[in-house]
């Protein structure tokens, strides 16, 4: 492995270890064997290579989600989303120190550039990647609209349930519980 992808693993490691918010850039160093002016080289800041951290921890953790969907084939977007949603809830509890991570990155965002710039690239990939997952299709064929309202609507769920989860994980719904909230959303007169 090269420096930068030390100070990734490393970064990594004291997400889980210790959260966004109480890592320094010396447990950074520490913990990748890299020397503590390589952040700045590599990333910027402390920030900028904590936010690339969770960032890739999270491209590993949607790949596996989104395998399990892919593998659903040809099923209607209601039953892509059960299972989208099933692999979600079971995601969760093993990647608690991750989701923690990430939580506390997005309230980071709110004060923080070089935070808030990565975050905002990765939801709008994730928007067409959810939508065009739930429908079956390629993401470079979700328009814009699509990617807005779907995708967002998806992303809402994954963030409100990794909230509902952290808080209290004991009286999260059922997959098949929120396919059928919504379907009945869907069949209530306006």
């Amino acid at each position: 492995m090269g420096q930068r992808e030390d100070l990734l693993a490393g970064a990594r490691a004291c997400l889980a270890e210790k959260g966004y918010s109480r890592t320094t850039a010396r447990d950074i160093a520490a913990a990748s064997g890299a020397h503590l002016a390589s952040i700045g080289y590599h990333f910027g800041s402390k920030d900028g290579l904590m936010a690339a951290a969770v960032l890739q921890a999270s491209d590993e953790w949607g790949d596996t989600i989104e395998a399990a969907v892919r593998a659903a084939g040809g099923a209607s977007p209601a039953e892509r989303l059960r299972v989208f949603l099933a692999e979600l809830f079971a995601a969760i509890p093993r990647s608690r120190p991750l989701l923690v991570a990430s939580v506390q990155a997005y309230s980071e965002a709110q004060f923080s550039e070089e935070v808030r710039g990565p975050l905002l690239e990765a939801v709008g990939r994730a928007r067409a990647e959810l939508a065009a997952m739930v429908l079956g299709v390629d993401a470079a064929d979700v328009d814009e609209d699509t990617a807005r309202g779907l995708g967002s609507l998806v992303h809402g769920l994954v963030v409100g349930y990794v909230l509902q989860a952290l808080l209290s994980p004991g009286t999260m719904p059922t997959a098949d519980q929120v396919v059928a909230a919504l379907g009945a959303l869907t069949r209530a007169p306006a």
